[in-house]
């Protein structure tokens, strides 16, 4: 079942939607009564994502885009 929700609901609530999809629920998003996309959980995974850079140990402030952009340049070459 497909549960429709407005824009503007999703965009003050994201993160309960995220919660709700995480859980299996789908939803369309509607923007001035038509539907604009769709938002589901992803079908499984099937080898197609991999961590290419992780973020998540960055240090304090940052890193500027272009060491970024090097890692992920980097990563390509070999991947």
């Amino acid at each position: 079942m497909i549960d429709i929700i407005g824009l503007r609901e999703l965009r003050e609530h994201t993160e309960k939607y995220i919660r709700a999809v995480r859980r299996g629920r789908t939803f369309m998003v509607v923007r001035r009564s038509r539907p604009v996309f769709a938002i589901s959980p992803p079908r499984g995974n099937d080898g197609r994502w991999e961590a290419v850079v992780d973020l998540t140990k960055l240090e304090y402030g940052g890193y500027p885009a272009e060491k970024v952009f090097a890692a992920l340049r980097t990563t390509s070459k070999h991947g």
